[in-house]
């Protein structure tokens, strides 16, 4: 958001940070909550297993709970960018940067829930939530961006990028030799 006026940029990161943590908040109730169950099952630490086992169940079913891992944490690819408010960004560092902290905050929750009872980790989860962030961010994040800079250079807010902005020739250190 570089080049808007302070107020806009401060209102979009809030708005982004107050969505983040209620998102945070809700996923942590809801996942880290103990459940009153007679058995459990086992974890799961096999990559796929668990994706395999609901394929088998039907397509209804399967649907659903692949569906329930996608979308936890799927908000956090738009709301991470939101919090951090650039326009001016490589979108494959954005997606990088995205997708590691969705990947760590799935990984936190799951760990978090072997202190839970009747939760259980489930490595599967990880992936689909991870996976979940990636394609929430790849839908939405660079068209809003794109958005909101063709907006505002409409209006003409906007200064160019600053790998593009004229500030001159980077200055130089001379070389001092070693004294004996």
């Amino acid at each position: 958001m570089e080049g808007l006026d302070n107020q806009t940029v401060i209102r979009f990161r809030g708005a982004g940070v107050s969505l983040l943590l209620a998102h945070l908040l809700f996923v942590g109730w809801l996942t880290l909550r103990p459940l009153d169950v007679p058995w459990m099952t086992a974890s799961n630490l096999q990559p796929l297993a668990g994706i395999r086992a609901d394929l088998s169940l039907g397509p209804v079913e399967a649907t659903r709970r692949i569906g329930e891992g996608l979308l936890l944490l799927a908000p956090l690819g738009v709301l991470l960018p939101m919090a951090g408010g650039r326009l001016f960004v490589s979108p494959w560092a954005s997606l990088a940067r995205t997708v590691a902290a969705g990947a760590l905050i799935s990984l936190g929750i799951e760990l978090a829930q072997t202190g839970v009872p009747g939760q259980v980790v489930d490595v599967d989860s990880l992936l689909l939530n991870t996976a979940g962030v990636a394609f929430a961010h790849l839908l939405v994040v660079p068209m809003c961006r794109a958005r909101l800079r063709r907006k505002h250079e409409r209006v003409g807010v906007l200064p160019r990028p600053r790998d593009e902005a004229a500030q001159g020739a980077t200055p130089t250190i001379p070389r001092v030799g070693i004294a004996p």
